[in-house]
């Protein structure tokens, strides 16, 4: 029984090098998202300024003033597929297509965000419980220098776990938010479109 607890103890403390490694790239990832993700925000409130009203009162006969008033550049997923519905007449199958590919973008967007809210806080604590381990030997064995420097990377590991958290679950919120109305807003134009192809 020795024999296995020792191996366990072994194994756990090998963790901790790769988790702190792991756990800067990802503070490193969030950081390089919180910049991204201002970018969106900046962009979606443009575009939103720009398109929002005329895609609340789109008609047939208003369709050609919104494919105008669409940004020179594709600068957001909406705006491409947006483009994609009206440049050309398109069926109900090919608006159901072009809004599966808009969703599953957005899945491919919002995966960093869904991982960091995940994945810091298992990271952190990970980091957490093995530095706890050496830091309780050193408790008892007297050794207050080597416990206070374990106890360090105990709350190093959980604030940084928690900072990666956050801001993937902050992101996160705020996309899906985005995207849901992204796609509320297509299909709504698509139904226009279809219905202005139909009455040709």
């Amino acid at each position: 029984m020795e024999i296995i607890s020792k191996a366990l103890f072994w194994v756990a403390n090998s963790l901790l090098i790769p988790d702190i490694i792991i756990l800067l790239y990802l503070f490193a990832r969030s950081l390089l998202l919180i910049g991204s993700f201002y970018n969106q925000f900046m962009t979606k409130r443009a575009n939103d300024k720009a398109l929002a009203h005329r895609i609340a009162d789109l008609s047939p006969a208003t369709v050609d003033e919104l494919r105008n008033a669409l940004p020179e550049r594709d600068n957001a997923l909406f705006v491409a597929y947006l483009r994609k519905m009206l440049e050309k007449p398109v069926d109900q199958d090919y608006a159901d297509f072009l809004l599966s590919c808009l969703e599953n973008d957005a899945q491919k967007d919002i995966s960093l965000s869904k991982m960091l809210a995940k994945l810091g806080p298992v990271l952190g604590l990970i980091g957490t419980l093995v530095a706890m381990s050496p830091a309780l030997v050193g408790l008892s064995t007297g050794d207050i220098a080597g416990m206070a420097y374990n106890m360090q990377v105990v709350f190093a590991t959980t604030v940084v776990g928690l900072v990666i958290s956050a801001v993937g679950l902050v992101t996160l919120q705020y996309k899906q938010r985005w995207y849901s109305r992204d796609v509320s807003n297509l299909d709504y134009v698509a139904s226009v479109v279809t219905l202005n192809k139909a009455e040709q």
